[in-house]
């Protein structure tokens, strides 16, 4: 079965999902960006969401994990816990 691991950076806007995309495009650093905006309990730890499976995430999250380039910033995601900015670190 396929796995990959990812982080992600969870806002409550859209707005705001845009403007750290745009920090991030701009050098700011993924993982510190995280810490300092994330909801997520991941945002402790840089957004690391670890290793999972097709399937455990929810579906709008999923298909963005198992189809997007490795190691680009991607999002607005927006899924019923808010809007995501997501990076895949690995694919197999």
């Amino acid at each position: 079965m396929a796995q990959a691991t990812a982080r992600h950076i969870l806002v409550d806007s859209e707005a705001k999902c845009e403007e750290l995309k745009k920090a991030i495009e701009g050098g700011q650093d993924f993982a510190e960006v995280a810490k300092q905006h994330s909801s997520c309990p991941s945002g402790r730890s840089g957004g690391d969401l670890g290793s999972f499976g097709p399937g455990q995430m929810v579906p709008e999250f999923d298909k963005a994990v198992f189809s997007s380039d490795l190691n680009t910033v991607i999002g607005p995601i927006k899924t019923q816990f808010g809007y995501h900015l997501l990076e895949v670190t690995s694919r197999s």
